[in-house]
């Protein structure tokens, strides 16, 4: 395998683990938009994995203040470790959404859209694992894309279906809301890896 740049081990550590914390958020709003139980308990857990990737990313930054020398440049760390500070968020804030309006179930529409960010979690996970792998990292940035084209026709589709006649326009206002929360985190994880698409082409 050729190896895309030189090895940080703690910076990679660093986003290694952050991007762990990202798969389990974004598992997490998938398996709570799918079995749609124990709703204050799974956003209490997504909330704490949020309060983490804050710490990780204030890490990430504070030694990027540090380093004398970095294995890429400086703005692309900063970049990629806000970009993926930025999926948990959004993660947290959809995943408060449904208590926020009271959602008293899921809608298929809504439970793939949850099953897709889990799986494109998954992949920006094992593509900031893979960092330094420029082979490897390939498929999942294109299953990435794929996932945000999905999810993109899904929730424009799922939307339109609410304006319909005799819905009640209010419970419509709620649910488009949820729709854009879903499909803006599949969009932030696309941004995600758009920035290690970036990284690649400019050091391999």
């Amino acid at each position: 395998m050729v190896r895309l740049i030189p090895r940080d081990r703690h910076f990679f550590q660093l986003f290694g683990e952050l991007a762990e914390q990202l798969r389990e958020a974004s598992s997490g709003l998938g398996e709570m938009v799918g079995m749609y139980d124990r709703l204050p308990e799974r956003i209490a857990a997504i909330q704490r994995i949020e309060h983490t990737v804050d710490e990780y990313d204030r890490e990430i930054l504070a030694r990027l203040d540090r380093a004398f020398v970095t294995p890429i440049d400086r703005e692309d760390i900063h970049e990629l470790s806000s970009r993926l500070d930025d999926v948990v968020d959004r993660i947290q804030e959809t995943a408060e959404a449904f208590s926020l309006y009271s959602i008293p179930g899921p809608r298929p529409p809504a439970v793939r859209l949850g099953a897709i960010v889990a799986e494109g979690g998954g992949h920006l996970a094992d593509a900031v694992g893979q960092l330094d792998q420029h082979a490897a990292m390939g498929p999942h940035l294109e299953a990435i894309h794929r996932l945000e084209h999905e999810a993109d026709g899904l929730s424009r589709t799922a939307i339109a279906g609410l304006f319909v006649d005799g819905s009640d326009p209010l419970d419509a206002l709620k649910w488009r809301e949820v729709y854009r929360l879903l499909e803006e985190t599949i969009d932030d994880i696309e941004d995600a890896g758009e920035v290690i698409e970036r990284i690649v082409a400019k050091n391999y």
